[in-house]
């Protein structure tokens, strides 16, 4: 029964990624954080070394392990070598993969003078060209993807731990902004969505100068089918890549809702969406247009 819980109990992260993104410092978050490290570990020997680790009577319980083209032939090996270890072994694993842009990589080789393994002569963006196309299908099968191009080796390694601590600061950040169409559109929003669609508010003198944090609005909002179908797939949509932009590394995400004053509308449906995701994501909601004076804009409002 010990032997049981101590195999189940082993967490095993296997960090790769490209040349000069920022491995090194992922292996001191994690030896940080307790784990058993092993830096370029040939990838025929990951199922063996997991398993002699899972029967150490607990001693080592997290383990990583670097795996990346400095192997040469032998990383053409790994995801065979990863198979095996859950079939044969029965081991789970999440994987790390660390990236940046061409442009950093090469400053970053530049300033440290050192040659990346896969250029042998060639000029440096070749090789990370190529070491691109070697590692496209470890990348697809990550669970956890960083883009460390505007990251400092202080705020890698701070990111990392934060995420391998199960520290509520990896959460996403949700920012959620309703906004009016005639004020134009939040230039810092990444998603942004339109419901000019439903029946305004506006034209009602009973809800004219409210707003959709008030509930007569609210629900004269989402008592039509269209705005409970809209809903719906709106966060479904949402449910569904929150956790990939995640796995790409984002910390934050701006979800825009526009209606065509932002006082109505966009109001009601980004209250809807903080209720639905404020149990699980760290939520800020900002209703930018919601006191503007309608008769300074455009005709219509709401």
């Amino acid at each position: 029964m010990e032997e049981e819980q101590v195999e189940r109990d082993l967490q095993l992260v296997i960090i790769t990624g490209l040349s000069g993104a920022g491995k090194t410092v992922a292996v001191q978050s994690l030896e940080d954080l307790g784990y058993f490290c092993v830096d370029n570990l040939p990838p025929a020997l990951i199922p063996k070394f997991a398993e002699l680790m899972r029967q150490s009577e607990g001693k080592v319980s997290r383990l990583a392990l670097v795996c990346d083209i400095r192997g040469g032939s032998w990383f053409s090996h790994l995801l065979m070598a990863l198979k095996d270890l859950e079939e044969q072994y029965g081991v789970q694993y999440r994987i790390l993969f660390l990236e940046a842009r061409d442009e950093v990589l090469v400053r970053r080789y530049k300033a440290t003078r050192r040659r990346h393994p896969l250029a042998q002569g060639n000029r440096i963006l070749e090789g990370i060209a190529k070491e691109r196309r070697l590692l496209e299908e470890i990348r697809d099968r990550a669970d956890w993807i960083i883009d460390t191009s505007l990251l400092k080796p202080a705020e890698l390694k701070e990111k990392i731990a934060a995420h391998f601590s199960g520290s509520d600061i990896n959460r996403l950040t949700l920012h959620l902004v309703s906004f009016g169409f005639k004020y134009g559109v939040p230039i810092d929003a990444d998603l942004v969505f339109d419901v000019r669609f439903l029946p305004n508010p506006y034209y009602l003198d009973a809800l004219r100068p409210l707003t959709g944090l008030d509930l007569d609005v609210y629900e004269y909002v989402m008592k039509w089918p269209a705005a409970k179908t809209f809903s719906d797939k709106l966060t479904d949509m949402l449910d569904f890549l929150l956790p990939q932009y995640v796995k790409e590394g984002r910390s934050q995400l701006v979800v825009a809702v526009g209606c065509t004053g932002g006082q109505h509308r966009s109001v009601a449906m980004v209250e809807l969406l903080r209720r639905h995701y404020q149990a699980r994501e760290k939520v800020h909601v900002y209703h930018r247009d919601i006191h503007r004076d309608p008769a300074k804009g455009a005709d219509v409002d709401g």
